[in-house]
């Protein structure tokens, strides 16, 4: 569950930190200065929220290990192999779910967006 979580949070806060970013970018030299001022301070306490999550990320990893090892010592070598496979896996699958939902919702929009420009 702590994988899970730790995970979606990470996908989320770059996501995030990546839309601020294009926004900076996109902003014309003309642009207010308070609106730079605004999204440069958000990329700012993103990237902190980031590197906060990556470090809670090793945290949980670690955690994992010593879990792992304590399985190791009730489960006969092909369950082993199965958990272990679960656990690698999972966070594999909840990138990719993840991505796809992020693919539907952009396809939604373009959708959305071409039945307003007819």
């Amino acid at each position: 569950g702590d994988l899970d979580k730790v995970v979606n949070l990470l996908l989320s806060l770059s996501g995030r930190l990546a839309r601020v970013e294009t926004a900076l970018g996109s902003l014309g030299p003309h642009a207010p200065a308070e609106d730079k001022v605004a999204l440069r301070e958000k990329q700012r306490l993103l990237a902190a929220q980031l590197e906060d999550a990556k470090e809670l990320k090793e945290h949980v990893g670690r955690r994992e290990e010593a879990v792992g090892a304590m399985v190791a010592r009730y489960l006969p070598a092909e369950h082993l192999q199965d958990y272990q496979h679960f656990v690698k896996m999972k966070s594999a699958l909840i990138t990719e779910q993840r991505e796809l939902e992020e693919k539907i919702k952009l396809g939604q929009e373009q959708l959305r967006c071409l039945h307003e420009s007819l």
